[in-house]
């Protein structure tokens, strides 16, 4: 009997000291288990940081910075800057109410590229300030018009009187040229939309029409002070002007003008082959930007491209 108890008591401890075992192992194997996936949660944490990190430096925002008139050129860039931002650039409008200081910011590199003006002006500016400026695509064309002041038609106008023009050589010649067009002045045998005509140049001005030479941007304001005002496209859509419904008379759209006075994308020589700057034409030249110079501006803006 002594020998059965004593027996059965060495079973029960020799299985504790296995159980003890056991739970010893399954212990440090569940520790051993937990420092792994510990570590490997770990490491994957940080791998996905770093991937988050080299996302978001690949999806970084390239600034294009352009200078523009508020119509309906920074209005038409609006439409191209929601293309841009699908392809990782970000569009700032920088907005000017002059034809010379957003030049002159693109020439020291404060603007990538400005949109406001067309070649013929362009060429005057760059002969006149020494700048290296060019075009890198053209986008619409704003028919010059002819709008009525103190007299309400071109047929009305009498001996004496007054007609506000640009003063700025580009434009001054192609106000010139939409006169000599309804009749009011002949001009010099050879002017055209090349030229860089002045007052001048008229060889015929039969009623002694007085011209009155002044900023572009000021001619829609000063309608009240003269009979009548030759008005850029967009001034006079600052103004509340439509070239299409309210002018007297515009420039032909088959004519010389459509192509010579087209508004171009300008640069600094040297960047129009920049991958930025060909982002930026290719928006500003979308079928999107079309239909959006039709839908909104009725005629006083026509797609060129």
């Amino acid at each position: 009997m002594k020998k059965t108890l004593a027996l059965l008591l060495a079973l029960v401890m020799l299985f504790g000291v296995l159980a003890g075992c056991s739970s010893s192992s399954d212990s440090d194997a569940a520790e051993e288990t937990e420092e792994t996936v510990t570590e490997e949660t770990a490491d994957a944490a940080e791998d996905t940081e770093e991937a988050a990190e080299e996302a978001e430096a690949t999806t970084e925002m390239v600034t294009i910075r352009v200078g523009a008139s508020p119509t309906p050129h920074a209005e038409i860039l609006e439409v191209a800057k929601a293309i841009l931002a699908e392809q990782g650039y970000d569009l700032e409008i920088v907005e000017y109410t002059d034809y010379v200081q957003p030049n002159l910011a693109v020439d020291s590199g404060d603007l990538d590229a400005n949109y406001f003006q067309h070649q013929p002006y362009l060429t005057t500016f760059n002969e006149e300030n020494g700048t290296d400026l060019v075009s890198v695509g053209s986008i619409h064309y704003e028919p010059f018009g002819i709008y009525a002041g103190q007299t309400a038609s071109i047929e009305e106008l009498t001996e004496g009187a007054t007609i506000a023009i640009p003063n700025d050589g580009s434009n001054e010649t192609r106000a010139l040229l939409l006169l000599q067009q309804e009749g009011v002045i002949t001009l010099a045998d050879g002017i055209d939309a090349s030229s860089n005509a002045t007052i001048y140049d008229i060889v015929d001005n039969p009623l002694n029409i007085e011209f009155v030479e002044m900023e572009a941007a000021q001619i829609a304001n000063s309608l009240g002070d003269v009979d009548l005002g030759v008005i850029n496209g967009n001034y006079a859509l600052d103004a509340g002007l439509n070239a299409a419904t309210d002018a007297l008379a515009i420039e032909s759209a088959d004519g010389d003008a459509a192509q010579t006075y087209a508004n171009i994308v300008a640069v600094k020589a040297g960047n129009e082959d920049n991958e930025a700057i060909q982002a930026l034409v290719a928006a500003l030249q979308s079928e999107e930007v079309r239909e959006y110079i039709e839908e909104t501006y009725s005629g006083a803006v026509v797609a060129i491209f």
